[in-house]
């Protein structure tokens, strides 16, 4: 192939580019919205150029994150025009590859599809895959309302926006519009999840690995909404995107009397279109079982993440002796009920529905490490450059040829799942176990 990669379809000619073993088509505008509006599908073009990442949806990156996690905005750019998808095909590949739409997490607050932390081409290359990052709505702008003032779920919108343009398009990038695999890490896991019982999303996708779901903070939550949605009234709703984003944290305000559910305080919102009511989420969860393949799972100490990147964790946390057991209890606890427990509670119900599923526990990181197996060290075995991770805190330790081997058996298995909804049973130690 010479040139500059170029792909007809029907939503236009797209001009991609080349970046060695991989070819990409980037920042595509598959909806736009209005601030508190629907999506609406962007009309059909001519020639044009996808050369460019996707924006970021407004956000505010803090000190902290940046330490810990890196720059992940940087380079992109912000804007309330922001529904984008970037897709990463392998360089020398033929048609009807199968397709990896991941969303990314960030507790529908942060993050970006185009960060390159969420880079996918080792993955697309590796498993010849088509690579989809997606970038939609998020906090104020995008999961929080009622009763259209404004309208709820708008993020849910705009990533099934996202899917209709990728069954209509995705084969002219050498993808198979009938064999799509979501793939998210925790708010996106759950927005992933709950798009299987969302009103429009017959036919989008149909297999689901979900990392790392929150699904014990998934429900009780309307009080909580209610209360941020009034403190959001307060604030002119049509101001400056730069001010509703200032403003951001005196609207979670409110959810921090609602326990462990504020940690999580924005997201999908039951009853609200286009989600079932609460008391109906199981029975919608049961009854689409068959329509999807599942892989879900957890990190085995998920909690790391929040206890020991804690500026300043709590006097129980630091006591010589106390504290480690302290801190024990509190990461094996929080651990199961946010996210280990829904595990086996998701599974045992899609089975009852009659879909096929599979689960795992991550237990990866570098040793003596205080994030081994924490939140999102699921990533750097996944997406991302090994020159991104070698910087980088969470798995400071690990060798470059050991996250390259553990990362590449992680990535067969994402790859055989995505290609067939199928999982073998095994225990690989020091990186997960899988069962059936």
């Amino acid at each position: 192939m010479t040139g500059e990669p170029t792909f007809a379809a029907p939503a236009g000619t797209f001009i991609g580019w080349r970046d060695h073993e991989v070819v990409r088509a980037t920042g595509i505008r598959y909806a736009r919205a209005e601030r508190y509006a629907p999506p609406t599908p962007e009309p059909d073009g001519g020639e044009i150029r996808a050369d460019r990442p996707a924006p970021a949806c407004p956000q505010e990156q803090t000190e902290r994150e940046r330490e810990l996690i890196g720059p992940i905005l940087d380079g992109l750019g912000m804007s309330e025009d922001c529904l984008r998808l970037s897709i990463t095909r392998p360089a020398n590949s033929a048609a009807g590859l199968p397709v990896m739409v991941w969303i990314h997490g960030g507790s529908y607050v942060h993050g970006a599809g185009d960060a390159p932390v969420y880079d996918p081409a080792l993955l697309v290359a590796e498993q010849q895959v088509i690579g989809v990052n997606v970038t939609f709505r998020l906090g104020r702008l995008g999961f929080l309302g009622a009763d259209h003032d404004p309208p709820a779920n708008l993020g849910l919108l705009d990533i099934q926006a996202a899917l209709r343009w990728l069954q209509r398009n995705v084969s002219a990038f050498g993808g198979d519009p009938h064999n799509i695999t979501m793939y998210g890490e925790s708010a996106g896991a759950d927005a992933i999840a709950h798009l299987m019982i969302a009103e429009g999303s017959t036919g989008l996708f149909h297999r689901a690995i979900l990392q790392s779901t929150p699904l014990g903070l998934s429900r009780n939550r309307a009080e909580m909404s209610a209360a941020m949605l009034a403190a959001s009234r307060s604030h002119d709703p049509d101001g400056p995107v730069e001010e509703l984003i200032r403003t951001q944290p005196e609207v979670l305000e409110p959810a921090r009397k609602f326990g462990l559910r504020g940690t999580m305080a924005f997201g999908v919102q039951y009853g609200q279109h286009p989600m079932p009511p609460e008391a109906a989420v199981d029975d919608a969860w049961r009854a689409v079982a068959p329509e999807y393949d599942v892989l879900v799972g957890a990190n085995a100490r998920e909690a790391a993440l929040f206890l020991e990147s804690a500026p300043r964790k709590p006097l129980p946390f630091r006591m010589p002796m106390a504290g480690r057991v302290t801190s024990w209890i509190f990461i094996t606890l929080l651990s199961w009920i946010v996210y280990r427990r829904p595990v086996a509670g998701f599974a045992k119900r899609h089975r009852a529905g009659g879909g096929k599923v599979a689960t795992y526990l991550l237990t990866w990181g570098p040793k003596g490490s205080k994030y081994r197996a924490a939140h999102t060290l699921d990533i750097p075995l996944l997406l991302g450059t090994p020159q991104w991770w070698a910087r980088n805190q969470l798995i400071a330790g690990m060798s470059e040829e050991q996250l390259a081997t553990d990362g590449r058996r992680m990535r067969e298995i994402w790859g055989e799942f995505a290609r067939t909804g199928q999982v073998d049973a095994v225990d690989i130690p020091g990186l997960l176990k899988i069962k059936r």
